[in-house]
């Protein structure tokens, strides 16, 4: 079987187009990557290609998708590997529908207060901290009580963390540059332990960890949230 000729277009500040990057690290897959430069409009080069002008978009074979978990999710069911199941697989569909359901809650319960922590005005900072920190409890801690270390008790990367991944790396090096309150993290160990273990093997996987600058990041983090307060 021929390799398939990928093409990715990203940016590798966006944590949307990262998950993409990390299901293409831990598949092994080579690809050509074009950045698109998401501080300027796009071209209509691109608007061709994502008429919502958003990032990634992959080309896979001449065909294009678009969407980060329609992109990750395509790649896990088309080469299979330990990320995820095949439906078919002995509770295959069963594990998908919990991988799913993880994934559905930690981005619809915690990353707009994790948004907000990061970019809201400087007197809503600590109560969106708050916010987060008990939807972690409360909605995510439960569903990591068997991660080993990680989801569902698997020591490999599950899609689970494709599709989550670049969210925990943020939270766990981005406090340490005063983008967010440093005692995140501790209230979170207190509190979530589950979850801080879990998270703490995430942020740390090369599959990750790949395209991911830290420094950089958190500068333009900054520079971001200046410009939105100053809006």
């Amino acid at each position: 079987m021929a390799a398939a000729k990928i093409k990715l277009y990203t940016n590798h500040g966006c944590p949307w187009a990262h998950r993409a990057h990390i299901s293409l690290a831990e598949l092994n897959l080579p690809f050509e990557e074009e950045i698109i430069d998401l501080s300027v409009p796009r071209t209509p080069e691109y608007l061709k290609i994502n008429p919502r002008g958003l990032v990634p978009s992959i080309e896979y074979n001449g065909e294009i998708l678009t969407e980060s978990a329609v992109i990750s999710n395509f790649l896990a069911d088309q080469y299979p590997s330990h990320l995820i199941p095949a439906s078919d697989a002995p509770g295959g569909a069963f594990l998908r529908a919990k991988i799913a359901f993880f994934v559905d809650t930690f981005i619809s319960k915690t990353t707009g207060h994790f948004f907000k922590a990061q970019w809201g005005k400087e007197e809503e900072i600590e109560t969106s901290v708050k916010e987060y920190v008990e939807a972690i409890v409360k909605e995510i801690e439960p569903l990591l009580a068997n991660a080993a270390p990680f989801f569902n008790g698997s020591d490999k990367l599950t899609q689970a963390e494709v599709l989550t991944g670049s969210f925990v790396v943020r939270l766990f090096t981005l406090p340490k540059y005063g983008v967010l309150p440093e005692h995140i993290l501790t209230d979170l160990s207190a509190k979530a332990p589950n979850f801080y273990r879990w998270g703490e093997a995430v942020s740390k996987h090369p599959s990750v960890l790949g395209i991911y600058d830290e420094e950089l990041m958190a500068a333009k983090t900054k520079e971001r949230a200046a410009k939105l307060r100053a809006a």
